[in-house]
């Protein structure tokens, strides 16, 4: 055979193997990676964990993701072996923040996970944390993030129609893996914030329903700033239950703006638990105002299910849409070219410590 009709021969025989794996329904819709047994071994000889360990179980459903299933899902989405460990411990992640574990990705919200990665591994295996850091165009962050989304199809059997209720869902639930740009921070990284040393790496998982962009290229004065971050965790689509949290994924240019106006990151989430409040009004504007006795979730002040919320304050008649200034958290990400920051809508009344994840130091063949 010429080396034509060889390559014909290989190209025929690796979209056969696609399109077997979409007739096995593997899919998160788009082509896999078809795996080997010899491949599955690379991925497990990256870690010391038995293939049968558990990462994460959902007892509702009983079913649970083991090492060897991580792997393998790994390695369909495009994975290359090395970065098994972040997946290790995304998985880790989510078991410590314990949303999945309770059904939250089979929800009506369509909730999706996000995954921060912060130390030295973000260099080592080129994750992105600069331009379109949201976006598509860098193989780590796109299949770090779709091993996790596909274990939950191929494990959980969440799809959609079926044990996935998703009203509409979020292009999150493909993947969404992002890394910080700590070399544009002005203060001390996430992980760092927390106690881990800069040579250190780890991985957190955030359960999240949305991200909302805020253009915010028209000032430089950084409380103007601020109250526009607040106003969007403010907004009452937002509020499901009695209070609401946020991870502001903050550009370097935004960062250093209000850095040098005398903010820091405590004083960021003082500000947004001061200052993310709504009115009695405005609660009842939206039908909001009360608490269902039965669910915890918002219902209007007249519904035969509702209960007065007693965390309206009555001397001013407002709601802290936050907890408290721990339901913040603070990421810096992205490149350093516009005022452009996110708010990414987090699932679920937070102000505990985040579920970080230390990432055992990278293995290197002998």
């Amino acid at each position: 055979m010429t080396v034509e009709n060889d390559a014909r021969t290989i190209v025929d025989a690796l979209v056969d193997a696609v399109e077997y794996c979409y007739d096995q329904e593997w899919s998160d819709g788009l082509p896999l990676v078809p795996c080997t047994p010899e491949r599955l071994e690379t991925f497990l000889a990256q870690t010391d964990r038995a293939p049968e360990d558990v990462l994460l179980a959902m007892p509702q459903i009983g079913r649970e993701c083991t090492v060897r299933m991580a792997a393998l899902n790994a390695a369909m989405a495009g994975c290359r072996p090395e970065y098994f460990p972040v997946v290790l411990a995304a998985w880790d992640s989510l078991r410590t923040e314990g949303y999945p574990g309770r059904g939250i990705w089979q929800s009506t919200t369509g909730t999706a996970s996000l995954i921060l990665v912060n130390g030295p591994v973000r260099e080592e295996l080129a994750i992105n944390s600069r331009g379109n850091v949201f976006g598509s165009g860098f193989r780590a962050n796109a299949t770090i993030g779709r091993a996790i989304r596909l274990a939950a199809l191929n494990v959980f059997g969440l799809r959609p129609h079926a044990l996935d209720q998703a009203t509409q869902g979020t292009p999150a639930k493909y993947t969404c893996c992002i890394g910080e740009n700590q070399e544009e921070s002005p203060w001390p990284s996430f992980h760092e914030e927390f106690g881990f040393g800069p040579d250190e790496s780890t991985v957190t998982a955030m359960t999240m329903r949305a991200v909302a962009h805020i253009e915010a290229r028209h000032t430089a004065e950084a409380t103007q700033l601020l109250h526009d971050l607040a106003d969007t965790i403010t907004r009452t689509g937002a509020l499901l239950h009695r209070t609401t949290s946020s991870c502001l994924v903050l550009s370097p240019e935004h960062a250093h703006l209000l850095a040098g106006q005398g903010f820091d990151k405590p004083a960021i989430r003082r500000f947004m638990f001061e200052e993310a409040r709504l009115t009695r009004e405005e609660l009842d504007r939206v039908g909001k105002t009360a608490i269902s006795r039965s669910t915890s979730w918002r219902l209007p002040a007249d519904h035969p299910d509702a209960l007065p919320d007693d965390q309206i304050d009555p001397s001013t008649a407002t709601l802290h849409v936050l907890a408290s200034p721990d339901a913040v958290q603070i990421v810096v990400a992205g490149a350093s070219n516009s005022g452009v920051s996110a708010v990414v809508d987090t699932f679920g009344p937070r102000g505990d410590r985040p579920a970080l994840v230390p990432v055992p130091p990278r293995r290197h063949p002998d």
